[in-house]
């Protein structure tokens, strides 16, 4: 059976925690950014846990090979 190809912004956009939870950034972190306030600016930075079980779903068969983070 063939390797499948990974989508590369899905693997550049997401990773696993150490507990295997999908995490994502968010978006909006690059345009506009000066009439935020420092805590939402603060808040871009960090990663986010992925909830929905269809998007996890999605996330594992665009890149079925991501790795879990060290």
């Amino acid at each position: 059976m063939p390797k499948i190809k990974t989508h590369k912004v899905t693997a550049k956009r997401f990773r696993y925690s150490g507990r295997g939870k999908l995490l994502r950034t968010k978006g909006g972190k690059s345009h506009l950014r000066r009439r935020r306030s420092k805590r939402v600016k603060r808040m871009f930075d960090e990663m986010h846990e992925v909830r929905a079980k269809g998007d996890i779903k999605r996330v594992r068969r665009l890149a079925p090979y991501l790795k879990k983070s060290r």
